[in-house]
């Protein structure tokens, strides 16, 4: 059940008690001022269809306390105290007044504003965001870089700057031996689950032997390439062991609730894998598992100097007018230029018309997408394809403008993972991970 609240209050009608006064120039007083709570929460009460029930948390609470979270890093508890004890996040969570008295909820409730507010549902509200700015600083700028760009295009105007990162995970390095390890101990939890007293003698597991063997390979200080394989046959026959003990507990009637039934699959998943890997003396596998807390992450291969890999969410972004949006996301690896058309054509759809010019990197710069934007009368960025011809004249001014414009995508991203949370994604689930990096683009925008 969910009951409309009643906006956002001006500065002047916020309770506050005798000797306080707020700044109308504080930050968060502005960054509520930007954001169109009315019609945000139209749609999140869409969410909650039933009209009877406990009544859910107000939208400019929940999505107020996500934005604060993110803003400064703070922990589920930490956000909870932080809401309480200051008036301005008050204010900005919708608030009629000051009120220190008790806590604004209960910190296990960040988890269900974190699943609620999807990465759809956060893109639409920086949507939201970034038209009622637009409206409001509506006026002619003569902007030479952007704005009048449309002579000769075919109506084109504006500028569209791509790229694509990865927001890792808070993962362990994964290596063989000790994703096995854990696959192991989670499959030995699973089993003490699923014994009971009654049931006899519990099934030999070998989990003593196993440690020691796991450590033994651990505080060795050199890992060699045969060490290593005795090392992962052995956790693999430990770990048949237990998955065969398992499947005979199961075949008895002994059931598991739904998230070690997951688990259970993964811990499968991972054996098939390992064991695949171990047979045909190869260190590659399709969809590969990095991770048993955290399985649909996947390794991305970036190829930057200190990081060739790394595990997590990898998306595209775009931005126009400083405008920062989230294009697409994926936790599978993928070719960032594969995306270009499609980003192309919701600046179309958003626009009414297509980019003069797309700043991009040099991955985007194939055969399709050039003879895309050549149809389109689109200039995208870069040099062409092949050698250099001798009788081509280089625009090297061009060039290095375009470079010098296409670095705002990279503060961005730097300014992203250094204040706004895409540096550690902390968040263990699917939904939750999409929702910490599309909350983060939001961020940007205000």
């Amino acid at each position: 059940m969910y009951r409309y609240s009643n906006g956002q209050i001006s500065l002047s009608d916020f309770q506050q008690p005798m000797g306080m006064q707020l700044r109308e120039d504080n930050r968060w007083v502005k960054k509520a001022q930007m954001i169109h709570w009315d019609k945000i929460e139209a749609k999140y009460a869409d969410l909650f269809p039933s009209g009877t029930g406990n009544v859910a948390k107000p939208l400019q609470l929940a999505l107020g306390a996500c934005l604060i979270q993110r803003e400064y890093g703070y922990s589920d508890e930490e956000i909870v105290l932080q809401i309480q004890e200051n008036p301005y996040l008050q204010y900005f969570c919708g608030y009629p007044g000051y009120d220190d008295s008790k806590p604004p909820f209960d910190s296990s409730s960040m988890v269900h504003f974190r699943k609620r507010l999807t990465s759809k549902i956060i893109a639409e509200i920086n949507e939201m965001v970034i038209s009622e700015a637009e409206k409001k600083d509506e006026k002619d700028d003569h902007n030479d870089n952007d704005n009048n760009n449309n002579s000769g295009n075919g109506g084109n105007s504006g500028t569209m700057i791509v790229d694509a990162t990865c927001a890792p995970s808070n993962i362990r390095y994964p290596q063989d031996v000790s994703l096995l390890n854990e696959a192991r101990e989670n499959a030995e939890k699973l089993l003490d689950v699923l014994h009971s007293p009654t049931d006899g003698k519990k099934p030999r597991t070998y989990r003593k032997c196993a440690r020691k063997e796991y450590l033994k390979y651990v505080r060795s200080r050199k890992h060699t390439a045969k060490m290593t394989r005795k090392a992962i046959g052995k956790q693999l026959n430990y770990l048949k062991r237990d998955l065969a003990a398992i499947d005979e507990k199961l075949n008895q009637g002994k059931s598991l609730n739904i998230q070690q039934k997951e688990r259970l699959e993964t811990i499968r998943k991972i054996y098939e894998q390992q064991k695949y890997m171990y047979d045909s003396h190869t260190h590659s596998v399709e969809n590969r598992i990095v991770s048993v807390s955290q399985p649909f992450v996947r390794p991305i291969v970036r190829g930057k100097v200190g990081n060739p890999v790394e595990f997590g969410m990898k998306f595209d972004i775009s931005v126009s007018d400083g405008w920062t949006r989230l294009e697409y996301h994926s936790f599978d690896a993928y070719n960032e230029a594969t995306k270009l058309q499609e980003m192309i054509e919701l600046f179309h759809k958003r626009e009414g018309h297509y980019p003069s010019r797309v700043l991009a990197d040099k991955i985007y710069r194939n055969r399709e997408n050039l003879s895309y934007c050549k149809e389109r009368g689109i200039r995208l960025s870069g040099p062409a394809l092949g050698r250099p011809k001798k009788d081509t004249i280089c625009d090297k001014a061009q060039d290095y403008r375009d470079e010098c414009e296409r670095v705002e995508v990279e503060r961005k991203f730097s300014l992203g993972k250094r204040k706004c949370g895409m540096g550690l994604v902390t968040a263990k689930l699917e939904e939750t991970a999409a929702h910490v990096v599309a909350l983060s683009i939001l961020l940007l925008n205000l």
